[in-house]
């Protein structure tokens, strides 16, 4: 099986957890990737924006990256995020992703420079001529301000053939047939954007990298096994059954609704690094009763 093949599916944000004198858990990040594996998730990521990548050092981050892949030892493919906004920054983390044993990396448009078409096409095509690695383009102009064009896309796929694929949390739900139609069925596009999981994948997308999957990572990877198989009432009904929990998870600024919803159901600490927060209790009340409603509090449920 091609590595196009295996990064198909349900690909995890990981968060990152926090011990309570603020330093990575790494104990409780490899019991998590664990259990991510064995309820059957397609593929790892770490240190994208679920994970808090601004709030952690290079060094944080490449260890975060060892703990994953060691962790995985092969059993499912991990695949970091290694971007920045500094090219020798994003160029180290890409090699160290490599070196360390990565499947391929997924690479973030610069945020807060807001760069033009041609500086993400030199930017994009020089990291990814670096590695041997494929790379996953991530674009999220809610983060970044910056989104990267289809155009633009196309020209980086035809100096760096390495890059496979693209995380679309791009709000304009034609942009991803844009894309797929200029880059040919057979590129990789994800959506990053929870609410649009299943109409991506009736659009020809190859997966989803979604945050809920940290709490059900079973049922989000089930939204694209049955498409996969043709069950597309299912996965219909799947989507709608999803949608309260993903709603509830952005009430605010992410991972902080999230990470407070793991710490409710006993799977991490409730840290986040400033400048971000734990919700405010109005918010973790009503992120209390959706996970209520959900039976995701119930004693013993992670085993």
């Amino acid at each position: 099986m091609t590595i196009q093949e295996r990064l198909r599916g349900s690909i995890v944000p990981m968060v990152t957890p926090f011990t309570d004198d603020n330093q990575v858990d790494h104990d409780t990040l490899a019991r998590l990737i664990d259990w991510q594996i064995a309820e059957g998730s397609h593929a790892i990521s770490v240190t994208g924006t679920t994970g808090e990548p601004s709030s952690l050092s290079l060094a944080e981050r490449r260890a975060v990256m060892e703990t994953a892949i060691r962790t995985a030892a092969g059993r499912v493919p991990v695949v970091p995020a290694t971007g920045s906004t500094n090219i020798d920054e994003t160029v180290y983390l890409t090699k160290e992703a490599e070196k360390l044993g990565a499947d391929a990396v997924l690479v973030i448009v610069p945020y807060y420079n807001r760069p033009s078409q041609q500086g993400l096409f030199q930017y994009f095509t020089t990291v990814a001529r670096t590695v041997n690695l494929p790379v996953v383009v991530y674009n999220i102009p809610g983060r970044t301000a910056t989104n990267i064009e289809p155009q633009t896309l196309k020209r980086i796929r035809q100096h760096a053939d390495n890059v496979i694929g693209i995380k679309e949390s791009n709000r304009d739900f034609e942009q991803v047939t844009r894309v797929l139609s200029l880059l040919g069925r057979d590129f990789l596009v994800y959506s990053g954007i929870e609410s649009l999981c299943f109409p991506m994948l009736a659009v020809g997308g190859a997966g989803h990298i979604s945050a809920t999957a940290n709490l059900l990572p079973k049922a989000v990877a089930d939204l694209y096994n049955l498409t996969a198989k043709g069950r597309w009432e299912e996965a219909r009904e799947l989507h709608y059954r999803l949608f309260p929990l993903n709603d509830v998870l952005f009430i605010e600024t992410n991972p902080g609704p999230l990470k407070a919803a793991m710490a409710m159901t006993g799977q991490i600490r409730p840290h986040l690094r400033l400048p971000l927060v734990v919700p405010s209790d109005e918010h973790q009340a009503k992120i209390h009763e959706v996970l209520q409603s959900y039976g995701l509090l119930q004693p013993g449920r992670l085993g």
